[in-house]
């Protein structure tokens, strides 16, 4: 009990000190300057941030946990080996498991360790919040923590996950990152927020005048419809460029659905792709096809596309219906027909427009300013922990 005392206690004096101060600001008086906040930015074990190839969850820690230091904020970020970053980096595992995704004995150590470290930081370094990114772990233990845990939900609600969450959701402040996402959580969870994903809009080239084909990228999945894609394309009478990686269980569908189009020229299939490759060719391609058949909580290849200028045809499923703006950044379609009927509508599309929805909806400081909104609440209404016996 006296160890669950001198938690709460440190809790208040933390409220205290991120109350904002007030300067004077010149002739106009006095003016508010936010104090910086202590974050520590909890990745998952998984690869390193930001990911050398493939990754979903990573790059969106990479440019968030950047933003946040550029905005004046104490950041430690707890990953995977061989993570870079602006901010202080801290390992806690000896190696990146990529092979072993959503094993629980890794995510469960990687927890463990974080929490130890933050638990047993100096008064004086002691964080102001925990900004959780690594999976479940974390969540289901936020209670035991002391300091304030802000989660984000990065994957859809299942069945599995929705039970999860309806017993655990209320242990941390929840951020969602679509409506659509939180459309389907179960009753009685709450999000502070809808925060999009960020993305660093100046590494991404706005290209306006564009090559002949159109692209898909991706991972080679049913729901994700590359197959559907080479059926818009052949429509339209255009090229197209697969772009994606192969993930284990998943090569019969590829074979069986995929392989047999591929002849180099009318379907080209360029693999895994990353960095200076992958934004070169977002930026060449006409549009972007995403014939998904699933709710998707985000899609940030949406995003990466239009930061390029290139417009994205998509079916209307999950958060696509809030990142496409019918006409203005591209169009949402029922099927493959109707997809392949608008690529030739994409002249009425203006590459600029694309970009601009971007810069003012999910360019990184505007994103990192929603979240520090996000972190002052979760602290202002981080209840007390209390001792659990039984």
């Amino acid at each position: 009990m006296e160890a669950f005392a001198a938690r709460s206690e440190r809790r208040r004096s933390r409220r205290l000190s991120n109350r904002p101060r007030e300067i004077v600001g010149g002739p106009v008086g006095l003016r508010t300057v936010p104090t910086p906040l202590r974050i520590a930015m909890l990745a998952p074990p998984w690869i390193p941030v930001p990911s050398p190839g493939y990754g979903g969850v990573e790059p969106v820690i990479s440019a968030l946990t950047r933003a946040l230091v550029r905005h004046g904020h104490e950041v430690t970020l707890l990953c995977a080996p061989g993570s870079r970053s602006t901010a202080r980096v801290v390992t806690l595992l000896d190696k990146t498991h990529p092979d072993e995704i959503q094993r629980s004995p890794y995510e469960a150590d990687h927890v463990a360790r974080a929490f130890a470290f933050i638990d047993l930081a100096a008064p004086d370094e002691r964080f102001d919040v925990v900004h959780d990114h690594s999976g479940f772990t974390a969540l289901a233990m936020a209670d035991r923590i002391d300091t304030p845990v802000v989660h984000t939900l990065h994957g859809p609600f299942t069945p599995s996950t929705a039970a999860f969450y309806a017993h655990h959701g209320h242990k941390a402040a929840l951020v969602g990152i679509s409506r659509s996402q939180l459309a389907s959580a179960p009753p009685g969870l709450h999000a502070i927020a809808v925060i999009p994903n960020p993305i660093d809009l100046h590494i991404w080239p706005l290209r306006e005048s564009k090559s002949d084909y159109v692209l898909w990228i991706g991972r080679m999945t049913a729901v994700k419809g590359p197959h559907r894609a080479i059926a818009a394309a052949r429509i339209a009478g255009v090229p197209l460029i697969l772009a994606g990686i192969i993930q284990p269980g998943h090569q019969a569908f590829f074979d069986k659905e995929v392989a047999p189009h591929i002849d180099g020229k009318r379907v080209r299939f360029v693999g895994e792709v990353g960095g200076v490759a992958k934004r070169a060719l977002f930026a060449g391609a006409r549009a972007l096809l995403m014939p998904i058949r699933w709710n998707e909580p985000f899609g940030m290849v949406i995003v990466e596309a239009l930061a390029c200028g290139t417009p994205v045809i998509t079916f209307p499923e999950g958060a696509a219906r809030e990142l496409v703006l019918e006409g203005k950044t591209g169009f949402l379609v029922d099927d493959e027909a109707a997809m392949g009927a608008a690529v030739g509508q994409l002249a009425h599309i203006a590459p600029a427009a694309c970009r601009t929805w971007v810069a003012e909806h999910c360019e990184a400081d505007v994103v990192a300013d929603a979240y520090e909104q996000a972190y002052r609440a979760a602290v202002r209404t981080s209840p007390d922990r209390v001792a659990v016996t039984g």
